[in-house]
């Protein structure tokens, strides 16, 4: 029961942290051009009515389900899907927040909020968010320990 409360406790603080970026994003990026954060990096409103690099456009509702769904088949076989130990755990955590914060944009917004746009003079990075880097450091963490696990053989 305490690893329940604990993982309830940090998906729940991660989740808060990505609304909280999104809101902001919200209030200040939404009727303005991109403001410049240094030579490579624009803060940058973008509403995602699809999935990764825009792909799906307009599909928010399977989009919305397939998360929901992931969500639950990754709660159902936590065991054998994350590695034990702290590193799984920390997956595990960043995986539930992203795909929980990206579903919540999908049923209350209609689309997700995306704010950050990594570029080289005029090649731009798909505009991302916090959910999406949560995302993406919970699959290299995945990557990273089905390299590295030791073998028993």
């Amino acid at each position: 029961m305490k690893r329940f409360v604990f993982s309830f406790v940090v998906v729940v603080h991660l989740l808060l942290a990505d609304q909280i970026a999104k809101a902001a994003a919200l209030f200040y990026l939404k009727d303005s051009s991109p403001v410049p954060y240094g030579p490579f990096f624009n803060f940058a409103y973008v509403e995602n009515r699809g999935c990764a690099w825009g792909m799906l456009q307009g599909h928010t509702w399977p989009l919305a389900a397939f998360g929901v769904l992931a969500f639950a088949f990754l709660a159902w076989k936590r065991k054998s899907v994350f590695p034990k130990g702290f590193w799984g755990l920390a997956a595990e955590h960043l995986l539930y927040a992203g795909i929980i914060g990206n579903v919540l944009d999908r049923c209350y917004h209609g689309f997700v909020v995306d704010f950050l746009d990594f570029h080289w003079g005029a090649h731009h990075f798909p505009c991302f968010n916090v959910a999406d880097s949560y995302i993406t450091v919970a699959a290299a963490i995945l990557i990273a320990c089905s390299l590295f696990e030791k073998r028993t053989s």
